[in-house]
This record gives C-alpha cells, structure tokens and sequence, in this order.
C-alpha cells in the first residue's frame, strides 16, 4: 500500500518551506517516526517522519524545493523491503573491481552512519557526504566537528588542485533563516531611531559568589550556576523600575507590557535565535539557567518551535562568549530595548583613590530613541550596574 508523506501544518505566519536534507533515498528502508527529511522555514527547521515501515518509493520534492502545508514530499511503500543487489552481480563487482577499490569497499561505511540534527545540515550547507565522515560520538555518531573536519579536508584537497595564482570563490545562495535575519535587522535599521548607552560593570562580587556556591548549586538544582541568570534577574528588576524600556510601540500607540518575557540570543551555525523566558520574573535562578540550557540546545538542533522565540518584551545577547570586548546590539524587532554583554577582562580602576585591578565587563543598550529618552536609557543601565555589582540588591529587592 501506498502511503503519501505530506508536509505538515506550518506554524502560523508562515507560509511556506524549503526542502532542506533528505535523510534518505528513493528505495532505502524507513521505520515508522524515523526522521527523512527536514524543512527550513524562515525561523525553524521542521523534522518529517515516517508515518509507517516501509520503503521510499519516490521522492517528489527535491533538496530545495519550496513547499506549502500539505504538498506529497514523498511516497512509501508500506511493509516493503529495500531492494537488495543479488549475490553473483556482487561478486562479480569484487572480482572485477582493482586490489585498490576492494580495499576501500571493504573499509567504507555500509550503511548511512548515526548523525545529529546540527551535524545533517551542516553537511548539506557545505555539500559533505556524511557516509564518508568518520564519527567520533558515542556509537560511532557524527558530530558537527567531524562534519566541520571533513570540510577543511575537502578544502585543503582542492587548494592542492588550484593553479598558482588563482582565485577561488564559492557562491552559495543564503537559507531561509539567514534571508529572515537579513531582512529583519534592515527594517530595524531603516524603521527606529536607535540609540546605544553603554557602561562597565565590576564583575568581581558576581564571580565569588557563583565561585563560591556553584558547586552546591549544581549539586542541589542539577544544572550549572552562569552569569545568565544574574543579569536575567537584574533586567527584570531594572524593567519594573522603567516601564517604558519594556514597553513596544504600535502605530502612533505605546504599549506597556505588564509581564517580563525575556529573550536570551543562542548563536547556531544557523544563525542568531532568540528564545524567550516567559514571565521571567516568577522564576529562580535554578529555573532560569535550566530553560536557558534547554532552550540553547533545541535551538541548535533545530527542534525550537516558533512559540518559544515570539513574544519577548526585551532581549539579552551575550558577544562576550566569543571575546567580544565592546559592541552595539541591534534592537529585536517590534522590541524597544536590547542588552548587550560582553567578555570579563581584569583592567585597573579606581577604588577609594587606589588604582585596583577588577574583572570588568563593558554592557551596552541599543534603544529606540522614539520611545526611550537618554535620561531612563542611562539609568536603566546605571540600575542593571548597581544591581549586579552588589548582588545581594537583588535578593532583597533595593
């Protein structure tokens, strides 16, 4: 029997999707919720399984076709078996075949190795075929680093090929979600008047008392103390104290949330994704560090759903992981205000006229200037410092 594979209802505001990797071919066998193919749409990447066991009979939609809600991607053969190749023309293939050529036969994969989301789509950015990368996770499974490895080596083997005195590129069109991204920070550009207030932040009672009790905090909450959590707490308590910077503008209307739903920006070989704590201010730092952990990791895997990143009333963004030392952040669409972190770095300060040496963090807020006036940008800021350089404020709400 027959059986159609459709592509699934889309999330709402989106229209269509790209075929982005088959995970099989025609003729290859499939269990019933097997992963075969992912879509991109302009903000998550969809997974496609398999309804039942069976075999892949016909692929209509090829890599990267657009598709819309309910279109055939594919047709199974349900209870098939995969054709297998009879036994004589396989031993006249080996008798054939140079010393050289068996030898590789006999060492190549057999059958498509163990590979993760983010490892799939690394490969089909980069044009990697997968049954050739060597995989060093658990079982033999395929990280992004083999695939990533793979690469340099295919890179390195056509640079040895490449004329003295050429000049190589590579075209390759943007996917769906970088496209996305492209547009939106344009618009934001072209449609705020965005101003940036930046500070510093003396990090070093933050970092004794996370020294100080990450231990036990993992021990008690199973899962790791970070620095995410503290400036998560910090901006919500700054929010109360300015409603207009969690504010967002409407046509000639400003509108004042009267929750805290945080956006916390995950960097993926993607692109910057944005999942959002929702009404942050009635978590704990343990609850907080575990839906970020959790949220970065389907993130990157590509399994976030489109009602984990809407919504945010403000947004944090953390450059300092890649040793960014200052930068502008650019405001997160129909938001008013974004924070942006950077790298700790020990620098000399002045500290009841002696000069110290202090772990110091710069922070900068990106603003619309058509909402927020530099008087409440700059103290908001001046709170979130206060604040973090003096944690116990937090726990007692001063």
């Amino acid at each position: 029997m027959s059986i159609e594979i459709k592509v699934p209802q889309l999330p709402e505001s989106i229209s269509d999707a790209t075929v982005s990797t088959w995970h099989k071919k025609e003729g290859d066998s499939v269990s019933r919720d097997e992963n075969i193919v992912d879509l991109e749409t302009d903000k998550v990447m969809l997974e496609v399984p398999a309804p039942v066991d069976g075999v892949i009979k016909k692929i209509v939609k090829q890599t990267g076709s657009t598709v819309q809600a309910q279109e055939i991607l594919a047709i199974i053969e349900e209870g098939a078996s995969a054709r297998a190749e009879p036994k004589e023309v396989k031993e006249e293939k080996k008798e054939a075949a140079p010393k050289k050529a068996e030898a590789y036969a006999s060492s190549a994969p057999q059958k498509m190795p163990p590979a993760g989301p983010s490892a799939r789509r690394a490969a089909a950015e980069h044009d990697v075929d997968v049954s050739r990368v060597e995989g060093t996770g658990k079982g033999g499974r395929i990280t992004k680093e083999n695939v990533m490895s793979a690469i340099s080596s295919q890179t390195l083997g056509l640079e040895e090929r490449i004329p003295t005195g050429a000049r190589p590129e590579k075209r390759v069109p943007m996917t769906r979600i970088r496209t996305r991204i492209a547009e939106r920070l344009l618009e934001v550009t072209q449609n705020t008047a965005m101003l940036t207030t930046f500070n510093e932040i003396n990090m070093q009672h933050v970092m004794e008392l996370r020294n100080r009790y990450k231990e036990k905090f993992e021990k008690t909450h199973k899962v790791r103390l970070g620095f995410m959590s503290f400036f998560v707490k910090a901006c919500v308590e700054a929010l109360r104290r300015f409603p207009v910077v969690n504010a967002s503008i409407d046509g000639n209307d400003i509108v004042y949330h009267g929750f805290y739903d945080i956006g916390v920006a995950v960097s993926t070989e993607r692109g910057l994704i944005v999942p959002v704590l929702r009404d942050a201010d009635q978590m704990s730092m343990a609850e907080i560090e575990a839906k970020i952990a959790e949220s970065a990791e389907k993130a990157r895997s590509g399994k976030l759903t489109l009602e984990e990143m809407q919504g945010g009333t403000f947004t944090i963004t953390n450059g300092g992981v890649f040793g960014s030392l200052m930068a502008t952040p650019i405001l997160n669409s129909p938001q008013c205000a974004i924070l942006g972190m950077h790298k700790i770095q020990e620098r000399p300060v002045v500290e009841n006229g002696q000069i110290v040496i202090r772990p110091m963090m710069y922070v900068a807020l990106s603003y619309d200037h058509r909402l927020i006036d530099g008087k409440e940008s700059v103290t908001f800021l001046v709170t979130i410092k206060e604040l973090l350089e003096d944690p116990s404020r937090l726990i007692l709400e001063v």
